[in-house]
């Protein structure tokens, strides 16, 4: 036979293209359209109704950026339409074909009640079927005039509404009422799972030919000038080759519904609760002509946002979830960034997020759903399984530069040994639209093929929203059960876990350790004020709930702010997703976020200061001098600053106040110059900074060895080219190592401060067109060096980096996590290793070798590397804080302008040190007139941390504490209690409890396994 097989799918691409594509909808009749342009900002639809609208004709132009326009369209079914199937066909000039990315809208009907969303590839609103000649057709169009950003990452001010400009920027291109003709409809989707399938299936397969000769048969039942007339007999010509079942051995896949829709990304906030409720809209309507729709929707922000601004909506989505239609997942309140929110954070993303879900709804979501984060923290699995989800869900790893992880169904094992069933979707989208290259690539892919059969497949348009289609759940019906395809059941994600654990659950391997992500490694660092606020407000609210809970306790009268609590912890989650936290956001995305956090901030010190005035007005005080608050779970001797810049010293306990002395008793700090530099001394620490501003000496007095490598100097700065192939804000490719400038220039280095307190060298330097300044701190009875770095940064495409080169061997690097701390290789023996070469680091890293360690202590930075440097003595370790970046996309002005940070070197560190001294330099002692207070709770072991004292999310009265093992040994401990207490429960995450537990009167005696977090709620008595 003959190959002809080229000109029969020639022959198919026209005929789809140019004559049964556009007889879909063959009769249209153009809608008359008026319009009314909102002034500023989004308003609800009761203003729309109140506009005044004008005439407008489809070819003008509309739109400048981000405004909203609002458009009548109304018109009347012809009569010869009657009994037919007929919709409103609305483009509104869309520039493509991705949804999300461009204008946007939401039709309403005539009384202002949301119906669906239109987007490029979802432009049709029902009207009738079947119509009635003569029905008036009167609908609302909400349209969002967002522009597209993101444009080979090329600068662009479109990112924000201040520098946008205002020309239009979309013409309306039509406005129809069209007949669906569904038999030609029905005929183009046979038509596409048929061809789509034919071209994954190899040439030599019978089923390829079978399939070729059947769509060339329904070609030649096909009449292209009377499409409409003949496609039933076309489509006849497909029945049987469309109900050939498929094969037993066929890998099925789970379908759920889905559209990722970014927080916030290329759009702002604001955006994004219009983007959920246009989503939103779409899959309510879906759902009542296809009863199989399971639609798997996370991130119960979204959910708040639509209940609170689109009531129709929300009632839609809770008839939906109990009609089985849709499925809240993913049990956090958005889906956040997973490497840098802190611990507490972390939890609570958790708890907000599956209180909302069980309260509002009713539902107990079982999974961590993070499709599109970039790397996941080893605490995941612990704090799952204490919150009691079963399962966890990412596709994310699939983007992975070097190395392909080696399963896509196994069990992820936390740092603390909890493991959890985790399942990647091979299919490496979350946003699959049924094509049958997405299919094949899922079977093909499969990593655990042999012993398990299934895998999950989020259909549905994404990023920008979407959601699934009509288009889509039709494909889904031919491919439920069609040879050569694998099996399509849609079905809930909680389904296939189920069933995938019970399948391979006893016999899926283990993944040991984080989940890196080997791509978007810039995210530690870009947008630093993005990264500082979060990390302010974590430990803020630290402050802020333990104060509180203190003031509850021992000051009668006082009333807790639950709901200012709340709030705040709502605000600060919310800009924890993972494109505002991770600095990928456009400049309107982070502008927002320095003001929101400058107010969490002014809130949480107004909170913090009631609580302790409360305090001071119950309790006795302490004559006239300042006292100082400890927030930190450990004790500290440490200079402060007093009013008028004066310094002072106190000792203080844990979770406690202390007065201020003016002595530091025996401990001094002196300073004074030598031929070699300025050197600082405290009797534990012996610096010298040299004539260049630079540590050329950091002698450890208590070990008596020097912590430099020999010939170094630390705290060199240390300037890189910062050009990543794409991905401009996420990624820092490993090419920018190949050059660097070392900034080793000074205007001045002087000495500042003298002791007998604090003793610090200023140093000031400038370069290109910006200035750093640092202040090189040593105070007395520290065992730290604290660099405070003003920076006024105005680079382009460059990175900062602050190099420490360490006279320690050590063969990995440890990083404080949340709860806790991963080991990661310095070495790069292997791909996996070589990959890691920026990691993630929260408040210290820390290398060692058997004997000695030192750490790198930080107060809001999270980039980091690590390098085994070879020295003519032997092999040193350098370290190096990645402080500031300056990419053009998605905002051109990408941390310029100044910054204010700290760091600290910690010789002698051993991890609960390190944590110790992490905490402290992030929880500043507080001065002010508070009284004496004796801790609400402390422990007698160096490694039980205490990370939260707060009061019970049930606001019952009972306070709950959270403490974990920080060293990765065991600890037995005792935890003492500041207050009478009738009744001591552990709990889970979400302060259930699990069982009751007896303290004596030493207190409560804990045994915690490695890492181990335990949750305590106590009732007062």
């Amino acid at each position: 036979m003959h190959d002809d097989r080229a000109l029969v799918e020639g022959r198919l691409e026209r005929a789809l293209r140019q004559f049964i594509r556009p007889a879909q909808y063959a009769d249209r009749v153009p809608l008359t359209l008026s319009v009314w342009h909102a002034p500023g900002e989004p308003v609800p639809v009761a203003e729309a109704l109140k506009g005044r609208y004008e005439p407008f004709a489809t070819g003008t132009e509309w739109g400048s950026p981000w405004s909203t326009s609002w458009f009548r369209l109304e018109g009347a079914v012809p009569d010869s339409w009657a009994g037919r199937r007929v919709e409103a066909v609305i483009d509104p000039g869309f520039t493509g074909d991705g949804p999300g990315f461009q204008a946007e809208g939401l039709v309403h009907d005539a009384g202002g009640i949301p119906v669906k969303g239109i987007h490029p590839r979802n432009r049709h609103v029902p009207v009738a079927a079947p119509a009635a000649g003569g029905e008036q057709v009167h609908l609302l169009l909400e349209a969002a005039a967002n522009p597209a950003v993101l444009h080979d990452y090329e600068p662009t001010l479109l990112g924000d509404v201040l520098t946008a400009g205002d020309q239009p920027v979309y013409r309306f291109a039509s406005a129809d009422l069209a007949v669906l003709d569904e038999n030609v409809w029905h005929l183009v989707l046979d038509i596409e799972v048929l061809s789509e399938l034919m071209r994954e299936l190899p040439a030599d397969r019978t089923r390829h030919h079978e399939i070729l000769r059947s769509l060339e048969d329904m070609l030649d039942a096909l009449d292209l000038h009377d499409v409409a007339g003949t496609a039933a007999a076309a489509r006849k010509a497909l029945a049987d080759t469309l109900a050939r079942p498929a094969a037993a051995s066929a890998h099925r896949i789970s379908a759920a519904g889905h559209a990722h829709i970014d927080s916030a990304w290329l759009w702002p906030l604001r955006e994004t609760v219009r983007k959920a409720s246009r989503t939103f809209a779409n899959v309510t309507a879906l759902a009542g002509d296809y009863p199989e729709l399971v639609f798997a929707c996370s991130q119960a922000q979204q959910y708040a946002w639509v209940k609170e601004h689109q009531p129709h909506i929300w009632e839609r989505i809770k008839k939906a979830v109990a009609d089985g239609n849709w499925a809240p997942v993913g049990s956090m309140w958005v889906e956040s960034d997973a490497n840098m929110p802190g611990g507490e954070a972390l939890a609570r993303q958790i708890v907000h997020g599956r209180r909302f879900f069980a309260e509002e709804l009713g539902v107990e979501t079982e999974e961590i759903w993070l499709p599109d984060s970039f790397g996941y923290t080893a605490a995941f699995p612990q704090l799952a399984k204490l919150a009691g989800i079963k399962w966890f869900l990412t596709q994310k790893l699939s983007w992975n530069q070097a190395n392909k992880m080696p399963h896509h169904t196994f069990w992820w094992e936390g740092i603390d040994g909890t493991r959890v069933f985790t399942h990647f979707p091979p299919v490496d989208t979350y946003n699959s639209q049924f094509h049958a290259t997405e299919l094949a690539h899922a079977e093909r892919n499969f990593a655990d093929k042999g012993r398990a059969t299934r895998s999950l497949v989020p259909f549905g348009w994404g990023d920008g929203g979407g959601g699934p289609t009509r288009e889509m759940l039709e494909k889904a019906r031919r491919l439920r059960n069609l040879e050569g395809s694998p099996r399509v059941e849609i079905e809930k994600p909680s389904a296939f876990f189920s069933a995938a654990e019970e399948e391979y659950g006893a016999q899926a391997p283990v993944w040991s350790g984080e989940l890196y992500l080997e791509l978007h490694r810039a995210t530690y660092t870009t947008q630093a004020k993005t990264k500082q606020g979060n990390r302010r407000s974590e430990h803020l609210l630290r402050e802020a709930e333990l104060w509180v809970t203190t003031a509850a306790l021992r000051a009668p009268g006082y009333v807790c702010p639950h709901d200012d609590l709340d709030r705040i912890w709502k605000t600060v989650l919310l800009h924890q997703f993972h494109d505002i936290l991770p600095g990928s956001s456009i400049a309107w995305v982070h502008r927002e976020a320095r003001d929101t956090y400058a107010r969490v901030r002014e809130e949480l010190e107004g909170i913090i200061s009631d609580a302790v005035a409360a305090l001071g007005r119950t309790l006795p005080g302490t004559a006239a001098r300042p006292m100082a608050l400890n927030a930190s779970p450990y004790g500290r001797s440490e200079v402060v600053e007093i009013e008028g810049g004066a310094l002072g010293f106190v000792d203080v306990p844990p979770l406690a106040s202390a007065p201020v002395t003016d002595s530091a008793g025996p401990h001094t700090v002196t300073a004074h110059r030598e031929p070699a530099g300025i050197v600082l001394d405290n009797g534990l620490l012996r610096v010298v900074v040299d004539g260049d501003g630079l540590l050329s000496s950091v002698r450890d007095l208590t070990a008596d060895r020097e912590v430099l490598a020999p010939g170094s100097r630390g705290n060199l700065l240390q300037l890189h080219p910062d050009h990543p192939n794409q991905w401009d804000a996420w990624d820092i490719d490993k090419h920018y190592r190949r050059r660097h400038t070392d900034l080793t220039d000074t205007d001045s280095v002087e000495l500042a401060e003298e002791g007998p307190l604090r003793a610090t060298v200023r140093v000031v330097r400038t370069f290109g067109k910006s200035r750093i300044t640092q202040e090189l701190r040593l105070s007395a009875a520290s065992p730290r060096l604290d660099v405070v770095t003003d920076v006024d940064w105005q680079e382009s495409e460059k990175v900062l980096k602050a190099a420490f080169p360490l006279d320690v061997h050590a063969e990995r690097s440890t990083a404080e996590i949340q709860f806790g701390h991963v080991h990661r290789p310095t070495h790069t023996n292997t791909s996996w290793d070589s990959a890691r070469f920026e990691i993630c680091a929260h408040r210290w890293l820390r290398v060692a070798e058997p004997g000695y360690g030192v750490a790198v202590l930080n107060d809001s930075t999270y980039g980091h590397d690590v390098t085994r440097t070879a020295h003519p003595d032997g092999l040193g370790t350098t370290v190096r804080l990645t402080l500031l970046r300056a990419p053009h996309s998605p905002d051109p002005e990408t941390d310029l302008g100044t910054h204010r940070f700290s760091y600290a070197l910690l010789p002698g560190a051993d991890a609960t040190q390190a944590v110790r001294e992490g905490l402290a330099l992030n929880l500043p002692l507080r001065i002010g007139g508070a009284p004496e207070l004796a801790p609400l709770i402390s422990t007698d072991h160096p490694a039980v941390t205490v990370e939260s004292v707060k009061p019970a999310e049930d606001r019952s009265g009972d306070v709950v504490v959270r403490l974990y093992e920080s060293a990765g040994g065991r600890a037995d401990a005792t935890v003492r209690i500041g207050f009478p207490v009738a009744r001591t429960q552990i709990t889970d995450l979400l302060e259930r409890p699990l069982q009751d537990a007896e303290a004596g009167e030493e207190g409560l005696a804990v045994s915690l396994r490695p890492f181990q977090i335990l949750t305590l709620r106590l009732r007062p008595a």
